[in-house]
């Protein structure tokens, strides 16, 4: 992969205008775009195709799906095969849920979601977390890496924390996506996100792609900033090949 292909910016717009004009100030610096919540809901499963077309590359659906199995698998049947590349599914439902939904296609890649990058060690013990495992998160995550690999998944959902060791632990081919990330020129006041590390950083740990929105999104020339997280990435891959 190029360095770009590596960068997913989410759309995280009410309205499908909104997106398109992302869409089209970015795809030639943003590997994958996606599509979550907000604008999912807003305007319902068409605006998959559309991006995806309008983007010329296929969608990461993170609808980090949570319910029971067959309701998970019923869903994901009626997904758009062939304009998504990745879809979410919280790994806290455990083994069965996730082997149940692994193998439903040979097209879409599953990505478990272990720990939300929100989410720091009160919060954990706040919803009834294993305050031994509450109070260093990575471990945490680290034990639903484990279940989401042997369920069969394509790789995880994980913080630059903790990549470096799933890598080690699962191998090179277990995808590691991480959020929460922060570029030191694109700080945020009251930032939601806990747990954070820059683009270099996740990819030295072993982050195959990472999503970074705000500091694009807010950057006063979006694309000149999708290109400084680029030019990090590439600085990380290079680094990488000196190491190795």
């Amino acid at each position: 992969m190029e360095a770009k292909d590596r960068l997913i910016f989410p759309l995280d717009f009410s309205s499908l205008n909104e997106a398109k004009h992302y869409v089209g100030l970015l795809k030639d610096y943003v590997g994958i775009f996606k599509v979550g919540l907000q604008l999912f809901v807003a305007e319902g499963p068409r605006v998959i195709q559309t991006i995806a077309e309008d983007a010329n590359t296929k969608i990461f659906l993170d609808l980090k799906f949570h319910d029971i199995p067959v309701t998970i698998k019923s869903a994901q049947k009626s997904l758009l095969e062939d304009y998504i590349k990745f879809i979410t599914v919280h790994c806290d439902q455990g083994l069965r849920l996730l082997k149940a939904i692994a193998g439903v296609s040979d097209r879409i890649k599953i990505l478990a979601v272990t720990v939300l990058t929100s989410l720091n060690t009160r919060d954990l013990i706040d919803i009834g977390i294993d305050p031994n495992l509450a109070k260093d998160p990575s471990q945490l995550v680290l034990k639903r890496a484990e279940v989401a690999y042997r369920a069969g998944c394509d790789g995880v959902v994980c913080s630059g924390l903790e990549a470096k060791e799933v890598k080690s632990r699962f191998g090179r081919d277990f995808i590691v996506v991480t959020p929460g990330i922060r570029p030191q020129w694109g700080l945020i006041a009251d930032d939601d996100q806990k747990r954070v590390v820059t683009p270099y950083e996740a990819i030295i740990n072993g982050a195959d792609y990472i999503v970074v929105g705000r500091p694009i999104r807010d950057a006063p020339d979006p694309r000149a900033a999708a290109q400084k997280v680029v030019k990090e990435i590439e600085q990380a891959l290079n680094d990488l090949k000196l190491h190795y």
